[in-house]
């Protein structure tokens, strides 16, 4: 590696990280706006209940996760920056495009288009991280990014649903050159838009020199990075597994969590939305930003597995509140135990991108990191709900039930990672601790 005074300036590494962070955020914004929408959106084009769900959770996550891995051989070959640029002003075209569309077919079109331009950012913004702040600062650094998802996903929550409720008083409008649209169309228009813009300021950010490690490849295919992993599949399975079945909590939380209160608590929509919104952006936030100075702290402490350590907390402290807040018919009582759980869904959102980028030589990370991110968004997109919906309508039978239902996948959902994080601590340890063969690369960063 090389060395640290080669690092860039560290007001440039932070000017690029939150320029990245701003774009993370209007990505989670645009990709979840969706689901507060369904109703309006049901009503105008005729879709069906079945449709909407394919068009909120499996056709997004189909291409977001399975073109993230090619997307990510070609991050980790040419400009970060430039691919960063193309994908953002991508995925916000077809956001507003979504605001345009007429039917099914045209707006799981657009969907497509904003799941394949959002696939680039995350890869490349690990990336780039690596080759921009030393090992003991990169845990707060890719925290800093991370926090574009709580944030993101709690203005979605928090603006979907006053424009639901803004629907009723307003439902049509007329621009120039588009013509009569409605309330929810003109939604997608608002925060599609500005992205386009976002797309021209990260034009201004360098893109760092790529560093290269002694131990590892200057370059690497698809199939390097597979058997790379393959090699060490105990620790990147309970990394990658542990991350992913945590990731299914808050995923149930910001679909299910709302209907909870709008079902079987009788909240107006508009109401749930900010209630749950409001908890995930400002306790999100906190956990992001605490478990990332935690991970940093623990690894300069000595504690190679600090990344594994920040996901098991994550997933202990989640036990007792994931597993009876939709349990407790109190509005009081379950916003309450929200609270944490707002917190500790966040709280390992950074350890886990930073365990991908310790454990993976630089020429793999973005490739790693998209294999990473395809199990997350696979099992939490399109796993969480999907079971969450199934319980309540196959199991319960019973549209009220939809608490318990959330109970069962959010409960077992921080055991089964809790269990995989034990697991995988002292594979994680030993990754980062053999010294380098003569047939194989140590993964010490």
């Amino acid at each position: 590696m090389q060395a640290d005074d080669n690092w860039p300036r560290p007001a440039v590494a932070w000017y690029m990280v939150i320029v990245l962070m701003l774009a993370y955020i209007l990505s989670f914004i645009d990709r979840v706006i969706l689901g507060l929408l369904v109703g309006p959106i049901r009503a105008d084009l005729g879709i069906s209940e079945t449709q909407m769900s394919l068009l909120y959770g499996l056709v997004f996550a189909i291409f977001y996760t399975g073109l993230g891995v090619p997307i990510a051989w070609a991050i980790d070959r040419y400009n970060r920056r430039n691919i960063i640029v193309a994908g953002v002003a991508l995925w916000s075209g077809m956001t507003a495009l979504c605001g345009l569309a007429r039917g099914f077919t045209e707006l799981a079109l657009a969907r497509v288009g904003v799941a394949v331009g959002e696939a680039v950012l995350s890869p490349a913004t690990y990336s780039m991280a690596g080759d921009s702040f030393p090992e003991k600062k990169l845990g707060r650094a890719l925290s800093v990014f991370v926090i574009g998802l709580p944030l993101g996903v709690g203005l979605a929550l928090i603006i979907g649903g006053f424009v639901v409720q803004f629907v009723s008083s307003s439902p049509e409008y007329t621009l120039p050159l588009i013509g009569t649209i409605r309330a929810w169309q003109l939604s997608f228009l608002i925060v599609g838009i500005p992205g386009l813009l976002l797309a021209l300021w990260i034009v201004t950010l360098p893109e760092p020199v790529r560093r290269h490690r002694a131990d590892g490849p200057q370059k690497a295919s698809i199939a390097d990075t597979v058997r790379y992993l393959a090699a060490r599949w105990k620790p990147y399975t309970a990394l990658i597994l542990g991350f992913s079945v945590l990731g299914m909590v808050m995923n149930v939380f910001q679909i299910y969590g709302v209907q909870y209160f709008v079902r079987q608590l009788e909240v107006p929509l508009a109401e749930a939305g900010f209630r749950v919104g409001i908890v995930i952006a400002v306790f999100g936030t906190a956990g992001v930003l605490i478990g990332g100075w935690l991970t940093d702290r623990w690894r300069q402490a000595g504690k190679v597995d600090a990344a594994m350590r920040v996901g098991l907390t994550a997933a202990v402290g989640l036990i007792p509140f994931a597993s009876v807040c939709t349990l407790l018919g109190d509005l009081s009582l379950s916003t309450l135990f929200l609270l944490p759980i707002g917190f500790f869904t966040a709280f390992a959102f950074g350890a886990g991108a930073t365990g991908i980028v310790v454990l993976t030589p630089p020429a793999m990370r973005a490739q790693a990191s998209a294999i990473y991110l395809l199990f997350v968004n696979l099992i939490g997109i399109g796993l969480a709900p999907f079971l969450t919906a199934a319980i309540t309508q196959y199991g319960f039978q019973d549209d009220l039930a939809v608490g318990k239902s959330c109970a069962i996948v959010a409960g077992g959902a921080t055991l089964v990672s809790s269990v995989l994080f034990l697991w995988g601590l002292p594979h994680f340890r030993a990754a980062l601790t053999v010294p380098a063969t003569a047939t194989g690369a140590s993964t010490r960063s």
